[in-house]
């Protein structure tokens, strides 16, 4: 098509051209260039990219560093209240403990939870999300349970509340590092894991864990 309006558009005896074409033939080629550009901008979508929310369950947010789901918020949650309540529940056994192990145990919890305390703020600060202050109920409830035991009962309660409660949190973190779709989480949370599983082995290894009061494991899917 191009091609016969090209010879429709060109003038005998005229000699002046440009580059091979004639001023015909350019114009044409100019008028075809521009219809073009017309036509991609029509079929690309507003601003050329798609926007960043494309692609976002509902109730996610769109991050530098990868999707944040509900879930990813909910464990920073989780990590931050487990601190809250397991930092001074290790300094307490400093007094109150009658094993040494338990001693010992208490020592590596509390230890280990201001470390992973800074990080998750840290982390949270950089993906806007807000921290509690303080532990949940039954968090609470366990620290006023303890805080009225001494010695071997103290001991007793000690192992088994908080290897219950990692237990709960070892679930949740788990599903969070094996679904996570934020770089930042993923990174936070595969700490998070090796934290709990040292402490469930170091809570084990005071002899004292009933586990028959666990909670049983979830069915298989």
């Amino acid at each position: 098509m191009f091609r016969s309006l090209f010879r429709r558009s060109r003038r005998p005896g005229r000699a002046n051209r440009l580059g091979g074409f004639g001023s015909g033939e350019l114009l044409l080629f100019g008028t075809f260039l521009a219809i073009a550009a017309v036509a991609v901008v029509l079929v690309t979508p507003s601003g050329g990219l798609p926007a960043a929310s494309e692609g976002v369950p509902q109730g996610w947010i769109s991050t530098p560093y990868g999707p944040l789901s509900p879930a990813d918020r909910d464990f920073l949650v989780k990590v931050r209240q487990a601190g809250l309540w397991e930092i001074p529940t290790g300094q307490q056994a400093q007094q109150r403990a009658d094993s040494k192990r338990v001693k010992e145990v208490g020592m590596h919890l509390m230890t280990d939870h201001l470390k992973l305390d800074a990080q998750v703020l840290s982390v949270a600060g950089q993906l806007d999300v807000v921290l509690p202050s303080q532990p949940s109920a039954d968090q609470q409830r366990w620290m006023g349970e303890l805080s009225s035991a001494f010695g071997a009962e103290y001991d007793r309660i000690f192992a088994n509340r908080l290897r219950q409660a990692h237990g709960r949190v070892f679930t949740a973190v788990a599903a969070v590092r094996s679904g996570t779709r934020n770089d930042l989480i993923r990174s936070f949370a595969q700490r998070a894991v090796e934290v709990v599983m040292k402490h469930m082995t170091l809570l084990e290894s005071t002899g004292l864990v009933d586990y028959t009061a666990l909670p049983e494991p979830p069915a298989p899917q």
